[in-house]
């Protein structure tokens, strides 16, 4: 036996170990008072990537409890903590070096800030005094992520330095999510300080309104006891906000229809009556004609984004418009807002369902959004003798996992039909790109969410060929993990999104859009040492899928799909919800 098996073994030296483990990180310098912010915080996983600026926080970090993962890239490290943060409802933490390794984290970061997602991004910097000497590895970082996070850092002396980073962890959640960044000097984080940081809280002044006024919530309330076609749309504030089971019990009670942006998913239970599903460019037929139609549309923590709303004079054109958000400012920002309630998405319904003096009669109205959702089912034909259809794909892997499964995705074609043909029941369980529209984000979030998610929960990863390539080198990262996630890919050797415009709107014109050759993405899933499968006939899917879920490690399925299938409905950039197409001639 090994003196490190004999140690593991020994019940005295394992709590030993243990109580080691669980020791907070004695502050003697920046950079362990970096570490200990990050501890007080409780911050559990850290994801990053190794270098010469950053190297005093790695070091600090050797004697931590906090488990870092590796990433392949800076970006993937961004994504994973992006996607950390979305299942765990905490700020996720990434860290790089300074120079590229700072600026190849921008694009996650930029993903957050779009999608409100709460990231704490750590960067190594030059030493202080030859900051502008264009030395070696120097960006300027502030610089370059000032307009992409709520607020950024540069750290200025060891001694202040624990309470800039827990300042920093503390202001992504608060409020309405977002990224922030610390710029560390190495400078800083050598030198010697032994002053401890207090809890980690955001500064004064940043303090989020939670609850609205008195004025706005009874004015919005009398709004909604006049409505004859209410409306509730849940965007992702509803979820960050962890004020799904008010939203719920606010439409269930008042029997209201609902409908969900794209991050809004899961806010209401796919498979209720009342749920429509989610609206927009690509959203159910039905969801965009209750938009459409409605005489009062609740809309609760979402910013308007125009994929959602198409053509601003003619989205919900019948509609006085309550809209509750976290931030002012985003309040008549797209949407004019007839009746403005500023505060946090939970306290907020539960304000105005206290407010109610009877909820509206909508029975009318609710058996018409009934009847669109027979009018506009959303199917797909599948004949035998075509190639293998990816809602069929996606609609297979649904029916092979449990209902709380977590589903990643990157973006374009396959990111749509993931959204439109998994049936979502839960909150925290679709985490993709949406504001930003990132390809690449779908693997290194699937490893991220697999650290977030507890042991018994499965993670799913609905890639494209061409967002998969984009971050491939993440799966390394996956198999020295051993995490046990299952990557499907829809590959149609397209970037799809673009040849199905390319075909709608450039006269077919395929410019840079499909692929005269495409790696076997089974043989380089084991060449990474993941498992692999190449699909391209229904017979295959469900017998492959068991298999791949079945695998206590990362599974990766080449799924051949149909090269010619399209995305719908659809509306037309900057069109009218209404005039959704169901097919190219609609357009």
């Amino acid at each position: 036996m090994s003196e490190r098996t004999a140690a593991t073994t020994d019940p005295d030296a394992t709590d030993a170990a243990d109580d080691a483990a669980q020791t907070p990180t004695e502050v003697t310098s920046g950079s362990t008072a970096v570490v200990r912010a990050l501890e007080n915080a409780g911050v559990e996983t850290a994801f990053g990537v190794q270098g010469g600026a950053i190297m005093p926080i790695y070091d600090a970090l050797y004697h931590s409890d906090i488990r870092h993962v590796t990433m392949a890239h800076e970006q993937g490290a961004a994504h994973a903590a992006d996607a950390y943060g979305v299942v765990r409802g905490d700020p996720g933490v990434c860290l790089a070096t300074s120079g590229p390794g700072a600026t190849n984290l921008v694009t996650g970061i930029a993903d957050a800030n779009m999608d409100s997602d709460a990231v704490l991004a750590l960067t190594g910097q030059v030493p202080s005094d030859m900051v502008g000497s264009d030395a070696f590895q120097e960006t300027d970082t502030t610089g370059v992520t000032a307009p992409i996070t709520k607020h950024n850092y540069f750290a200025s002396s060891p001694d202040t330095v624990g309470d800039t980073v827990g300042e920093a962890f503390a202001l992504a959640a608060e409020g309405r999510p977002g990224p922030t960044l610390v710029d560390l000097p190495k400078d800083v984080s050598l030198n010697e300080t032994d002053t401890e940081s207090g809890p980690a809280q955001p500064p004064e002044t940043c303090r989020a309104r939670t609850d609205p006024a008195d004025s706005q919530v009874e004015a919005a309330a009398r709004a909604i006891e006049r409505a004859e076609k209410p409306l509730l749309l849940f965007g992702g504030g509803v979820v960050k906000a962890d004020a799904t089971e008010v939203a719920r019990q606010f439409a269930t009670e008042h029997r209201i229809p609902v409908v969900t942006t794209m991050p809004g998913i899961g806010a209401m239970p796919e498979d209720h009556e009342l749920c429509l599903s989610w609206a927009g460019m690509h959203g159910t037929g039905y969801a965009n004609m209750a938009i459409t139609h409605t005489d009062c549309l609740i809309a609760v923590g979402t910013r308007f984004d125009d994929r959602l709303t198409g053509g601003i004079d003619t989205f919900a054109p019948e509609a006085e418009v309550v809209h509750i958000d976290i931030d002012p400012a985003e309040i008549s920002k797209n949407v004019h807002a007839d009746y403005p309630v500023v505060g946090d998405a939970g306290r907020a319904i539960e304000r105005v369902d206290a407010e109610l003096d009877e909820g509206p009669d909508a029975r009318e109205w609710v058996d018409q959004c009934l009847a669109w959702k027979d009018d506009y089912p959303m199917d797909y034909a599948a004949p035998d003798n075509e190639p293998l259809k990816p809602q069929f794909v996606v609609e297979a892997l649904d029916e092979a996992t449990p209902d709380e499964t977590i589903v990643t995705s990157g973006v374009g074609q396959h990111q749509m039909w993931a959204a439109q043909y998994w049936t979502f029941t839960e909150p925290r369980r679709w985490v993709s790109s949406h504001g930003l529209g990132t390809m690449g984000y779908g693997l290194p979030a699937a490893i991220g969410a697999r650290v977030a998610a507890d042991d018994d929960e499965t993670v799913v990863c609905v890639d494209g060929d061409a967002s998969f390539l984009m971050t491939i080198q993440e799966l390394s990262v996956a198999v020295r993990e051993n995490l046990d996630i299952t990557v499907a890919i829809l590959n149609n050797e397209y970037i799809g999104m673009v040849r199905q415009w390319q075909d709608a709107f450039f006269e077919g014109r395929r410019m840079a859009a499909g692929y005269d050759w495409c790696p076997q993405f089974d043989k380089l899933a084991e060449a990474f040492g993941a498992r692999g499968w190449t699909v391209d006939s229904y017979e295959e899917v469900p017998d492959v899928i068991e298999e791949a879920l079945a695998y206590d490690g990362p599974s990766v399925i080449d799924f051949h799909v149909d090269p010619a299938e399209n995305v719908y409905p659809m509306v037309s950039s900057g069109g009218a919800n209404g005039k959704f197409a169901l097919s190219e001639d609609q357009l």
